[in-house]
């Protein structure tokens, strides 16, 4: 009678569970809001070397008296079954981008095709406008049995590096099953909510998700800038900063994230 019981017991869960998984609503459209956050004080402190420290010390101290510790930042991620449209939302108030801190912007607006594995990035640099067409950026994930819930999903957790020395942590939730992110972080399996870079003091995470259908005229690639490549940009970059020294480093790095 008890064995029966058990058995009995053990179906109902099984039913229970299945009939969850049934009703179980995936998110195949919707928008998607980010808050990007970046520690301007860390962020700073690493541009003082032992040649610089006379003067930028005591400017990185003003700048703590009379700046917020954290840049706050936000963007929109629309998506559909096999696309997605990252967009910055225009800062209301402009911030202070004393210092040349690029990493404290947002210059991107990136289509992608997760199907395709294509993407449409218009970039600002500087004064100029490019409109980089390529495939999506490879990375080699390594997921993780980490669970941190965002904007209301459970999110699993994947690490990776990326342009040979950036460390990336992400965390992405198969409840939406599209293969999208933030800014050009993808190719995970569900939608990316939740991307830190811990050694460039930046994370980037979703606040909220509207699940609701999108017509094709929320989606649409960027059209306007220079035609070129991720291999035509990066020479570009390379050619303009050669002469930059060590800044050069975080300008580089910012731009082709």
């Amino acid at each position: 009678m008890k064995i029966n019981q058990i058995t009995i017991a053990c179906l109902l869960v099984v039913a229970m569970q299945t009939a969850f998984a049934q009703n179980a609503r995936f998110a195949e459209h919707g928008t998607i809001e980010f808050e990007k956050r970046v520690n301007m004080f860390a962020l700073l402190k690493k541009q003082i070397t032992t040649r610089n420290e006379s003067y930028m010390k005591p400017m990185l101290e003003n700048y703590q008296k009379t700046q917020p510790q954290f840049k706050v930042l936000k963007s929109t991620l629309t998506f559909s079954k096999d696309q997605t449209l990252f967009k910055p939302i225009e800062e209301t108030v402009p911030g202070n981008n004393m210092w040349g801190d690029f990493a404290a912007q947002q210059n991107n607006t990136i289509y992608t095709n997760t199907v395709a594995g294509t993407s449409i990035s218009q970039k600002k640099v500087y004064e100029e406008t490019y409109l980089v067409k390529d495939s999506t950026r490879k990375i080699n994930w390594k997921i993780t049995n980490e669970i941190k819930n965002i904007a209301g999903y459970d999110c699993r957790r994947a690490n990776a590096l990326i342009m040979d020395s950036i460390y990336v942590v992400a965390f992405y939730t198969d409840e939406i099953p599209v293969s999208g992110g933030p800014e050009s972080f993808s190719g995970l399996p569900g939608m990316i909510l939740g991307v830190a870079l811990p050694y460039e003091h930046t994370t980037w995470f979703a606040t909220s998700v509207v699940d609701q259908s999108v017509t094709e005229d929320k989606i649409k690639a960027p059209i306007k800038g220079k035609a070129t490549t991720n291999a035509g940009l990066i020479a570009t970059l390379q050619s303009a900063l050669k002469d930059w020294g060590e800044y050069a480093k975080d300008a580089f790095k910012a731009f082709l994230l």
